[in-house]
């Protein structure tokens, strides 16, 4: 066919690979951008998916995880369908229950929710993903393939520089988009890292591990648990309850339990499951999945190439499923992105914004594969390389040590992000809060006013590509005079809706705004949070309980204290904590005069 003849589109984002990360990384651009732009993302998948839809893959949320899930509106159904996972439990060599190892810090997730392992196959997230995605109305296209790629660096960001040709996998017809932006989420062998030659850094080692799915019976005293078992033979075992009743079972194969298959297939599979959970008995009445894999750790040069393309997920980071912390990481990849992504599209927010997606993620993946490495050996009954401890220390034992040591960075709830001269800033005299810029915004319970029933920060403020100024008003029995001052001030500058979000922009009549106006607007929406006793009544409307001062968007009772004290704000004085759309801490600012113009600030360095 001449190039002639070949098919052109034009789109704002493709997205290669169809797997959860691509499928979120679409569905949240379709979500925050305006309807009208989205025929302008694609997303493009080289498999059929009723081929590749198969049981195995990855399995686990992290409470992190899970609330950005749930900030975007799809935990819910994960969670319809989900095992959730609240009990652990490891057993030695004998059969004997030993505790804290394996995987007992799941037990501790605490301060979420979600404190628990959402444990769904990826084949149902996958569906959930994409009916999501349909609703928004885009449809994953499969399958297609990416055959090549080219960039040209002479037109300017934001322009159609990515030419990437497209191959229908059952017509073989092909064609060619040009796009401002490309997203590579197309795996451990991706086309789009290979094309661009970027180099992907690490090693692979000769460890190999199996993984295998189905129905089982067994005598295993607590099967429907996240289970270690220590065995002599197969390495430190997993044993995880999935969703629908089914277990997983991983092991490592040892090259002494190689020798015994010159092919390894589902009979082999079983075979080495039973032994791999000795003493205790089990058998198969179903097997839906197996696999056999060598364990590697990987990380790409670059996130972000080109001023136009990002690689996220297994693209740009490779490890092992000790931690099981694939798909958590390349979920975190694609929520820090999207958001940045979407205003720049809008036209809202600087394309410097876009350097701060690798800039944030990578030093986190590359502490994730340092922490891998070490539960990758442990797992296979190695010492960690370079372990200058005994000798002959129990790798089961320091394997707990280890997974414990970094608990709070698996679960996600401790991951932060370095300060910059752009999103995570100290600004002016902040209050002296707990939190501080870079750090995740922890979820607290709130009261609603008129009926008081309960509801959760991170529900009242759902990733919409915008940022949320949560107001903490302290106890108005101190702060009514400030709030007098400051709040009028702030309604008179951010142009603030009376309850409405600055997202409903059919709301708002920006016909006779400024520009700058017209994006804060757009890009800043506001919460108020009043302190209130402990005492179980319910308070007539929050405009009279702050004492005539109409609230800052929409308002919510901390009764008892409980959100000031988790976010460390002193009720005699408040705050004021921006949230980043991802639900990182932006800045804290102290209620106080001045507070507005640190505001305008903050948001100066990313507005256009």
């Amino acid at each position: 066919m001449g190039s002639n003849q070949i098919e052109t589109d034009h789109v704002d984002v493709l997205i290669v690979g169809g797997g959860p990360v691509g499928l979120i990384t679409a569905y949240q651009l379709a979500s925050t951008l305006p309807r009208q732009q989205h025929p302008r993302i694609r997303i493009i998948e080289q498999h059929s998916k009723s081929s590749q839809d198969k049981y195995g893959r990855a399995i686990t949320l992290y409470p992190r995880t899970s609330e950005m899930l749930d900030q975007l509106g799809l935990a819910d159904d994960l969670a319809q369908r989900c095992f959730a996972c609240c009990s652990t439990v490891a057993y030695d060599p004998h059969g004997n229950e030993v505790h804290g190892r394996g995987w007992s810090f799941m037990e501790n997730m605490k301060d979420s929710a979600w404190d628990f392992a959402l444990v769904l196959r990826q084949k149902y997230q996958e569906e959930i993903f994409r009916s999501a995605l349909k609703r928004q109305g885009v449809i994953l296209e499969a399958p297609v393939a990416l055959v090549d790629l080219t960039v040209d660096e002479g037109v300017q960001q934001g322009g159609y520089s990515v030419t990437a040709t497209l191959e229908n996998g059952i017509t073989g017809a092909q064609s060619i988009v040009k796009c401002r932006y490309l997203v590579g989420a197309d795996g451990g062998r991706s086309f789009v890292r290979r094309a661009l030659d970027i180099l992907f850094e690490g090693s692979s080692t000769e460890d190999k591990w199996v993984r295998i799915d189905g129905i089982v019976e067994t005598n295993l005293p607590k099967p429907r648990t996240y289970c270690a078992i220590e065995s002599p033979t197969h390495g430190n075992v997993l044993w995880a309850a999935l969703d629908h009743g089914a277990t997983r079972i991983g092991f490592a194969f040892t090259p002494e339990r190689q020798k015994a298959y010159p092919i390894f297939d589902e009979e082999a599979a079983v075979a080495e499951a039973i032994a791999s959970v000795k003493p205790f008995s089990l058998s198969f009445k179903e097997v839906h999945w197996y696999t056999i894999y060598s364990v590697s750790q990987r990380i790409a040069r670059h996130f972000f190439i080109k001023d136009c393309v990002f690689l996220a997920g297994d693209a740009c980071h490779t490890h092992s499923s000790g931690a099981a912390q694939g798909m958590n990481t390349g979920i975190h990849d694609a929520v820090n992105l999207c958001w940045k992504l979407s205003l720049v599209l809008q036209g809202i927010a600087k394309p410097d914004i876009l350097t701060t997606y690798e800039a944030e993620r990578r030093p986190n993946v590359q502490k994730l594969i340092d922490y891998d490495r070490d539960i990758a050996r442990l797992m296979t009954m190695q010492l960690p390389v370079g372990w200058t401890g005994d000798p002959h220390a129990d790798p089961n034992e320091i394997l707990g040590q280890v997974m414990a040591e970094a608990a709070s960075f698996t679960s996600g709830l401790e991951i932060s992000y370095a300060p910059d001269d752009m999103l995570n800033i100290v600004i002016g005299s902040p209050s002296a809060a707990v939190v501080s810029p870079g750090q995740r915004g922890p979820d607290v319970e709130l009261q609603k006013p008129g009926t008081f029933e309960t509801t959760r920060l991170q529900k009242e403020t759902p990733n919409k590509a915008c940022f949320y100024a949560v107001v903490f008003t302290g106890d108005p029995t101190y702060t009514s005079a400030i709030v007098s001052t400051v709040f009028p001030a702030l309604q008179s500058s951010f142009l603030v809706p009376d309850l409405a979000s600055p997202l409903d922009l059919d709301l708002v009549d920006n016909n006779n705004e400024e520009e700058s106006d017209r994006k804060i607007s757009t890009i800043l929406s506001w919460r108020t949070i009043i302190a209130s006793s402990d005492t179980p009544i319910r308070i007539p409307s929050a405009f009279e309980f702050l004492g005539g001062i109409q609230p800052m968007g929409r308002a919510f009772f901390d009764r008892g204290h409980k959100a000031h004290t988790r976010y460390g704000i002193d009720i005699k004085q408040g705050a004021i904590v921006v949230l980043r759309p991802d639900g990182w801490v932006g800045t804290v600012l102290g209620l106080i005069e001045r507070a507005g113009e640190e505001l305008q600030t903050y948001l100066g360095r990313i507005l256009v």
